[in-house]
């Protein structure tokens, strides 16, 4: 297969303007929705006597990854994210998550470290080319880019996903359960 550059440029962004603003929290508030909704989940399972692993194991088509790839993968998404918009490393997890409880921990560690990344690294290198390779494809984006046209998408597709398997297999969620604090706002 021959390589494909994807490139995206926005213009020059302002000096006043803060990426880790617009970022960072908002990867910690889509992680704390996830996590509510998995709550649900675990809840449901429970309170109706269903083996939870038929849940993390759930997939809504044959082709489609299960829950637990969701959470993984939405962690992943944002851990990364973080790590390559501050120019440091991220932390590394097995992917080994059989229950809610395991998802839960791995939320909360994925919040941990956002949480411990310098606001002044981020807005450091705002400006510098993140480029990293993800399957046969080669990007590179500046960092408003990177956030509004790679993380945060694929951040809200696995959440959505995740609540999608959850709602199809009768946890009681809306709307208001994918949105989280921004409704009470």
């Amino acid at each position: 297969l021959e390589k494909t550059v994807v490139k995206h440029d926005s213009k020059e962004q302002s000096m006043s303007f803060s990426l880790y603003q617009c970022s960072i929290p908002k990867f910690i508030s889509g992680l704390n929705n996830l996590a509510n909704i998995l709550t649900k989940g675990a809840e449901h399972t429970s309170k109706r006597d269903i083996d939870e692993s038929i849940f993390i194991n759930f997939r809504l088509y044959p082709n489609m990854l299960p829950l637990s790839f969701q959470v993984q993968a939405a962690t992943d998404f944002v851990k990364r994210g973080a790590a390559r918009m501050a120019a440091m490393d991220f932390p590394s997890y097995e992917d080994n998550e059989t229950s809610f409880a395991d998802l839960q921990t791995r939320i909360e560690e994925t919040m941990m470290f956002l949480a411990s990344v310098p606001e002044e690294n981020i807005e450091k290198y705002k400006n510098d080319d993140i480029v990293f390779q993800a399957g046969p494809y080669d990007f590179k984006f500046n960092g408003l880019d990177y956030v509004n046209s790679w993380v945060m998408p694929n951040l809200y597709f696995h959440i959505t996903t995740a609540y999608n398997i959850l709602r199809h297999n009768g946890v009681d969620l809306g709307k208001l359960d994918y949105l989280g604090a921004i409704a009470e706002e």
